[in-house]
């Protein structure tokens, strides 16, 4: 009979990670051409990503080994804030915006009201790598978009339909978590601060 004492104790672990552009939100790939995966930047077990980011997207990732969380993080119904910032070519028209606000018809599925606006000025991000193709007679424009739910390239799918693409997606905050100062491929562990927020959005009282 083994001792109770010789099992390893579980360690609850909560990771936020800036993403780069062109890695797979997981860790391995089994393709024939393989990319580059979380493996390269974050070598702790049994963590998982909550939700995910497309191979062309960067930002922030939440990584943990907690599945009561992670569920109550990605299931639709708790909607959870996620905030973007997103590059589209052309400037984007007050009515688009609206439109982006009050939820479109994509692909049969009806999408939730979002907050849209125009960023002032360009956002302080790193060069991505590579950049966004580049074309001198159609200008860009820098959105900030947050929505409370993350069906697959969302963010891109509804730009495109109110005639803006997106040209570059990076996600910088989910609930109260930001990049903070992260530089693109490193990771921090949650402050205890923010953890504790993070609980406390997203779990009930009768859960805790």
């Amino acid at each position: 009979m083994s001792d109770r004492r010789d099992i390893p104790k579980y360690v609850p672990i909560y990771i936020v990670f800036y993403k780069p552009y062109g890695v797979l939100c997981q860790f391995t790939d089994d393709s024939t051409s393989p990319r580059p995966t979380l493996k390269e930047y974050i070598d702790i077990p049994e963590v998982y990503s909550v939700g995910r980011l497309d191979f062309d997207s960067e930002g922030l990732l939440l990584l943990t080994n907690d599945g009561q969380l992670k569920h109550r993080l990605i299931d639709p119904q708790f909607e959870h804030p996620r905030t973007y910032w997103v590059q589209v070519e052309n400037i984007p028209t007050e009515a688009a915006l609206q439109k982006l606000r009050n939820g479109m018809t994509i692909q049969g599925y009806r999408t939730k009201p979002a907050i849209a606006n125009l960023l002032d000025t360009e956002p302080d991000l790193p060069e991505r790598n590579p950049p966004i193709r580049f074309r001198a007679n159609i200008p860009t424009t820098w959105l900030e978009l947050t929505l409370t739910e993350g069906k697959n390239r969302q963010v891109r799918k509804m730009t495109a339909a109110v005639g803006f693409p997106t040209l570059r997606l990076v996600r910088v905050a989910i609930a109260h978590l930001s990049l903070g100062d992260l530089a693109v491929g490193q990771w921090r562990n949650l402050t205890p601060a923010e953890l504790q927020e993070l609980r406390l959005k997203v779990i009930p009282r009768r859960l805790r």
